[in-house]
């Protein structure tokens, strides 16, 4: 039977098609590839999601986390209680997420950190996608081991706080613009733009470092006449521009009262929330720049600042452990590769990735103070570095045991003068892998917290760079490729034991600053025993106690309580999702409500109760509750003690 002319159509185009896949499958794919990377996706995927149940549930954001679930209003605006009555101190991108998933599975501490776990391991296989298309599948797997086993981003992908989604997104746009620099096409740029917008909305301010890195990367390396290749530049930024500023501009001609106060600033701005309280209070003196509320700065310094922080005792441990592999990769990926056409590849991922830790360096080298999980967002560029500079180095040191160079960046075969300096440079990969091996005993010095490993990590560095150093033009090739894999151990032994470490709560840090080994257990009264972590839905007795009063008590009041600051609202919120009305916001000193304002909701019977506390700072309205309102001893509600805490009965007087 003979196929007809429309059939023997669709089977040649069926043919073609297969060619096409087959073409755009890699031609030097290892037959380990991908079984190497579902193993380091597994690893990933437990150290970031093992005991999610009691995941570090950040207080703040959690009780925003679980009322955003239960309103529109506060899920777009970022309310922190379920009327929306003020904002969280951030943008809401990061947690609509975490709000989707405690909408479908229910209040549960797993769902909450759930999206975390997945934005985690996202990270880790795009990453592994990025540095592959730009450096090989060797580069890819060492970049997304590294990765996988920083002990920041472990301790941070169990927690719920921004910068996971950031990091996130910022990997994304680095992959685009790769593509943008490979394939000569616009929409990659375009892409890259709206994912450096959509970062924005996760961290603001912080998504824009990358843009000069970017643009100036483009520029040099993108194919093009220079006023094409500038063009496209300003394009893309424009893109990147208009998304970042969509939520802004919206809140910005939102009527204040459908909306909440924009906690953290003076004026209910959405650009003072951003560029004031979030931005230039970072860098300056003043607490009140740009709108923000007075004191902001002062109270979320936190140190780890100067030329040196990134190899401080607390934050060194957390992220720089192929710190000065990923410099030396950088210098000499560039370096290495001068006089090649301006469009080279190669160097370009060595000038992205260098320059996004460049940045990242400098900015939080002069900043007010960083948590120690900021540096989360500059992980990805050590571990693209290192992968990328251990193939380079790997390439090298191959080349003076083979009759004709071949470089792992490129296919064709490089020129005999180059082949001879190569032949010179063979001995930078152990001696990388030396580096990198001393580095981490130096870092894990201070604490001795892995001393376990350390014997360890020397056999293994030892063995590995004997193994590379004294190979012999008959030595086996297998010896050679053990050698190597045990150098590579050698070097992350002792990152992973820290942040393996970070399974355990006691060694994990603290719900708002998550952190990998015994750094963090300053933050405990007692060094031995990590606080209990108070999820959604699991109230402590005294929450308990308060809440079954206040709703027994309650009698149509738009608000079950009002409290002052965030401090007193959190556990509440976290138990139950119920409007309260947080006098003063994160840090109790937000001009919202004012004290006319709150005698108002009294008066027309939408409040009822107040909750203070000695540890916030007094504000007008909190002066108008103590003048006006009838104190409620403790014992009304079942207890002995209030401890720091007062409930006040603010029901007009018959």
């Amino acid at each position: 039977m003979t196929a007809t002319p429309a059939a023997q159509a669709t089977g040649a185009q069926r043919g073609h098609r297969a060619a096409n896949r087959r073409s755009r499958r890699p031609k030097d794919a290892p037959r380990w590839e991908h079984p190497a990377l579902a193993a380091v996706l597994a690893v990933a995927t437990v150290l970031y999601s093992w005991g999610i149940g009691h995941a570090a549930l950040h207080p703040f954001y959690g009780a925003a986390i679980r009322s955003m679930a239960g309103s529109w209003r506060a899920f777009f605006f970022g309310g922190l209680d379920t009327a929306g009555s003020i904002s969280i101190d951030k943008l809401p991108g990061a947690f609509w997420p975490d709000a989707v998933s405690v909408w479908l599975f229910g209040p549960h501490t797993w769902a909450a950190a759930l999206p975390q776990v997945v934005e985690g391991v996202l990270t880790v296989w795009l990453l592994h996608r990025i540095v592959r298309a730009w450096a090989g599948p060797f580069a890819a797997l060492i970049a997304a081991l590294v990765l996988a086993l920083t002990p920041v981003t472990v301790a941070l992908n169990r927690a719920t706080i921004p910068d996971t989604a950031l990091t996130l997104l910022l990997v994304a746009a680095a992959g685009a613009l790769q593509k943008a620099v490979r394939t000569e096409r616009l929409l990659p740029l375009i892409t890259c733009g709206v994912w450096v917008g959509l970062a924005f909305q996760a961290k603001m301010l912080q998504a824009w470092l990358v843009l000069p890195v970017f643009a100036a990367v483009y520029q040099l390396v993108a194919p093009g006449t220079p006023l094409k290749r500038a063009l496209r530049v300003l394009a893309g930024g424009a893109v990147a521009l208009a998304v970042s500023c969509s939520w802004i501009l919206i809140a910005w001609v939102t009527p204040a009262a459908d909306r909440p106060y924009l906690d953290g600033t003076s004026d209910n701005n959405p650009f003072a929330l951003v560029f004031g309280y979030n931005g230039l209070s970072r860098f300056s003196s003043d607490a009140t720049a740009f709108g923000a509320v007075a004191g902001t700065a002062a109270s979320r310094t936190t140190g780890n600042t100067g030329w040196d922080m990134l190899i401080n005792h607390t934050v060194g441990p957390q992220v720089a452990w192929f710190l000065p592999l990923a410099v030396l990769a950088a210098v000499l990926g560039v370096v290495r590769r001068a006089g090649r056409p301006r469009t080279d590849l190669p160097r370009a991922g060595f000038l992205m990735w260098g320059g996004w830790l460049a940045v990242h360096t400098v900015v939080f080298s002069v900043s007010n103070g960083n948590h120690a999980y900021y540096t989360a967002v500059i992980a990805p560029a050590l571990a693209a570095l290192a992968g990328g500079g251990l193939a380079l180095f790997r390439s090298e040191y191959e080349a003076k045991y083979e009759a004709k160079y071949e470089a792992k960046y490129e296919d064709e075969p490089q020129p005999a003068a180059e082949h001879d300096a190569a032949g010179r440079r063979h001995l930078v990969l152990p001696a990388a892998i030396a580096l990198t091996a001393a580095w981490a005993l130096v870092l894990d010095w201070p604490t001795r917290f892995v001393s376990w490993l350390l014997p360890v990590a020397v056999m293994l560095a030892l063995c590995g760079v004997v193994g590379l150093w004294s190979r012999g033009p008959r030595t086996s090739p297998r010896l050679v490729h053990a050698a190597l894999a045990a150098g590579i151990a050698a070097t992350l032994v002792v990152p992973a034991g820290w942040a393996v470490s970070s399974l355990d709560p006691l060694y994990a840090g603290a719900t708002t600053s998550p952190m990998a080994g015994p750094v963090g257990k300053s933050y405990y009264e007692h060094p031995h025993r990590a606080p209990r972590r108070r999820g959604l839905g699991r109230p402590s007795a005294r929450d308990t106690a308060l809440l079954a009063y206040l709703t027994a008590h309650r009698h149509g009041e738009k608000y079950l309580l009002a409290t002052q600051a965030a401090y007193t609202a959190e556990p509440l919120l976290r138990a139950k999702s119920e409007p309260i009305l947080v006098m003063g916001g994160f840090t109790g000193g937000t001009p919202f409500p004012t004290a006319q304002q709150l005698g108002s909701l009294v008066t027309a019977h939408q409040l009822r109760y107040a909750l203070l506390t000695t540890q916030r700072p007094t504000t007008p309205a909190t002066t108008w509750v103590k003048s006006h309102c009838t104190r409620i001893p403790p014992t009304a509600y079942g207890l002995r003690t209030d401890g720091s805490f007062a409930l006040y009965d603010c029901a007009p007087k018959r």
